[in-house]
């Protein structure tokens, strides 16, 4: 299908604008794959806030010019699928994780995240890392851990003391 220079410059400008935007980018080749399953991709991708597009490779290393993705220029090889991580930095790399262990058709060619090229077995990797909701979870749990134990420490000398009175007042009652 040949595109016009219209089609062409606006896909450039929709593929950049995503990218200065993205925290991560997932490129697979997606050779074997049915309709139904790209379409499967597509829509686990779209509900997790991913945005997935085939791009011409020479539109893509236009799009990424001035942008952290640009180091891919030389992993664009091929047909394949670019999936950008919005929010989270592993949200498209799960989406692939979980897709290549039914489908075995698709094969991760490359990873990006903070301007760095990581090969597609790093996939794991990125996928591991924890999601938005996650990580502040983490981080409240670590905030909260000095103030917790600073709370038990004080309230500990009057529960002892609570403690020893209780006792005293147990022995006082066997012996009467």
């Amino acid at each position: 299908m040949t595109l016009r220079l219209d089609d062409k410059k606006s896909i450039v400008a929709e593929v950049a604008e995503i990218a200065r935007n993205a925290s991560s980018l997932v490129a697979a080749d997606y050779c074997g794959l049915s309709v139904a399953q790209l379409t499967d991709l597509r829509k686990q991708a779209r509900h997790a806030g991913v945005y997935m597009r085939v791009v011409r490779n020479t539109l893509a290393r236009r799009a990424f010019e001035g942008t952290q993705f640009a180091c891919m220029d030389d992993a664009l090889v091929g047909p394949l699928v670019l999936a950008f991580s919005k929010d989270e930095p592993g949200a498209a790399a799960r989406i692939f994780k979980d897709f290549v262990k039914k489908c075995d058709k698709l094969q991760i060619k490359a990873l990006s995240v903070d301007g760095q090229l990581l090969p597609g077995k790093e996939l794991n990797r990125l996928a591991s890392l924890p999601t938005r909701d996650e990580a502040i979870s983490q981080l409240m749990s670590v905030m909260l851990a000095p103030i917790t134990k600073l709370v038990r420490t004080i309230a500990e000398p009057h529960g002892k003391f609570v403690r020893t009175m209780a006792a005293v007042r147990d022995k006082k009652q066997e012996s009467a």
